[in-house]
């Protein structure tokens, strides 16, 4: 797979300070993507992504094993505080984690 069109997107903290860039990933073209409030397919749905989004992976996690766009795998990316999206529906040009672990 190869990354769509990844972007690193750098901030900066209340005291100015540069943080850690974040890279931004599409979602697989032509889908719709729950987004989850746990690693799984059994957590409760808190939103869907629109067709064409794309999302920061701050880290992953196993959970759920799910078959997508992108291949099976029970990799969940966390998008936000409380937000997962299987990475079976994430262009991010690998099988494996491409984030650290979620803690």
């Amino acid at each position: 797979m190869s990354v769509d069109r990844a972007e690193e997107v750098a901030g900066s903290d209340e005291t100015g300070d540069v943080t850690a860039a974040v890279r931004y990933y599409s979602v697989a073209p032509g889908y719709r993507v729950n987004v989850r409030s746990g690693p799984g397919t059994g957590y409760r749905i808190v939103r869907v992504l629109p067709e064409g989004a794309r999302v920061p992976i701050h880290c992953q996690t196993p959970g759920t094993r799910v078959t997508g766009p992108y291949g099976t795998s029970n990799i969940w990316d966390n998008i936000d505080s409380g937000e997962y999206i299987s990475d079976t529906y994430v262009n991010t040009g690998s099988d494996g984690y491409v984030a650290p672990r979620c803690s």
